[in-house]
């Protein structure tokens, strides 16, 4: 079920990160937290392989 079957007076979007380079489809966002490059970020809650998930910042990952 999508939101918009239920009718809202209003629907806005809102996005911490905003990666538009991987943008599959063409979207307004209301709200932006951050634009970031095409990079893999992690940390604040997102992981990579179940790590670095608890970092108390957002970085870049680098590759190996």
């Amino acid at each position: 079920r999508t939101l918009a079957s239920r009718n809202p007076k209003s629907l806005e979007v809102c996005a911490l990160l905003d990666r538009r380079a991987r943008r599959i489809i063409e979207i307004e966002l209301k709200y932006i937290g951050f634009e970031i490059p095409d990079k893999f970020v992690v940390g604040y809650g997102l992981d990579y392989r179940q790590r670095y998930r608890n970092l108390p910042y957002i970085g870049v990952l680098k590759p190996d």
